[in-house]
């Protein structure tokens, strides 16, 4: 055989064989063109001044815009733009915008079951509340509730602890409750209403002027960084504290259960990734935030002063009776509640051996110094 002919041949041979085993390097980029453009409204249940519980919903819009090469955009609306604050939920819920962030527990009204996905009084805290959601099964519980009403949820942002809230007069005994208008959310209201008080739901641009007419005698909101903008001291300065209705309260990430459903899997998988995100970035925001404020509220004149051994004792038995009731009437409430109740005792038992006993020792000698 021709010598130059046989070399053909191998090289040939050669060249076929290293193209079969090549790794197909343009692949990836093929499968992501085949990825949809997609343009969402997220409305959100806090105003834009509100720089770190509004910037949550920013953060993570971001993150899935990053992650799927900014074919994938969702586009964030404050509270009123689009929808008003307390109404989040509902224009998700009917398709009327594709997603939302909001609190859950301004849609107890719905189901009291809601409650679970922000916190109950007396509950968990942020660490306990993150704990239950991802790893004791909280965020598939609550999605069985929520499909009920045409929409799928996650958290998207944690506060932390929070405050007491701002009250024209100062609290003493649980007694001073009653007659007292106050702006608090969720199932602490049927505390405030069981104790004679009178419970309002309002979004944060509602609550100054209602403080400074004396339509209410006292709000709630969150903590120092968040109610120094809202400028609560100018007309209630009395800061009671903790805030027992929240041992840490989550945010919520709502989406239309059909558009949800039709996204690809990718982009789900970027919107899990984005609201976990968001959530580490809020609650470490406020942290680092909060001290500064209430430093400089307590020298605008912020009279900070604890709730009552009474107070927070007439409250607690009043939220248990509350809970025992919720259990028995409604199913939902007590499915969530047999796994919510189950982790928070075994967690409250470990945290007592290792977190409390670290923290109250490191306060105290904190203090000494």
């Amino acid at each position: 055989m021709d010598r130059r002919a046989l070399l053909g041949r191998a090289s040939t041979a050669a060249t076929l064989a290293a193209t079969a085993t090549a790794p197909a390097l343009a692949q990836p980029a093929v499968t992501q063109s085949a990825q949809p453009t997609l343009r969402w409204r997220l409305t959100s249940s806090y105003p834009r001044s509100l720089d770190c519980i509004y910037g949550a919903g920013e953060v993570f819009a971001r993150v899935v815009s990053e992650l799927t090469d900014d074919r994938f955009q969702i586009r964030v609306f404050s509270a009123g733009e689009i929808t008003p604050p307390l109404q989040a939920l509902d224009a998700v819920q009917s398709g009327s915008i594709e997603c939302c962030h909001t609190t859950s527990f301004l849609y107890t009204g719905k189901n009291e079951a809601f409650a679970f996905a922000t916190g109950l009084p007396f509950g968990l805290n942020t660490r306990q509340q993150n704990a239950w959601m991802y790893e004791g099964g909280g965020i598939d519980l609550m999605n069985e509730v929520h499909r009920k009403f045409n929409v799928l949820g996650m958290p998207l942002g944690a506060t932390g602890a929070q405050m007491g809230g701002w009250f024209r007069k100062a609290l003493g005994p649980a007694t001073d409750l009653n007659g007292l208008k106050m702006r608090i959310g969720g199932l602490a209201g049927q505390v405030l209403s069981k104790l004679g008080g009178v419970p309002q739901q309002l979004g944060a641009g509602d609550l100054y002027p209602s403080l400074e007419r004396g339509t209410i005698d006292a709000a709630e909101w969150l903590g120092p960084y968040d109610d120094e903008k809202l400028g609560f001291v100018r007309v209630a300065p009395f800061y009671h504290y903790p805030a027992w209705w929240e041992g840490g309260a989550s945010t919520y990430f709502y989406v239309n259960l059909d558009q949800w459903n039709a996204l690809p899997k990718s982009y789900q998988a970027a919107i899990r990734a984005g609201c976990a995100e968001a959530t580490h970035w809020m609650v470490a925001r406020y942290d680092i935030r909060n001290p500064d404020s209430l430093r400089r509220l307590v020298a605008q004149g912020a009279k900070l002063t604890p709730f009552s051994r009474d107070m927070m004792d007439g409250c607690l038995r009043t939220w248990l009776d509350i809970e025992k009731d919720l259990v028995a009437k409604n199913p939902d409430f007590a499915k969530i509640h047999e796994s919510w109740s189950k982790h928070r005792d075994d967690m409250r038992i470990w945290h007592r051996v290792s977190e409390l006993s670290f923290d109250n020792y490191v306060a105290q000698a904190s203090a000494r110094r």
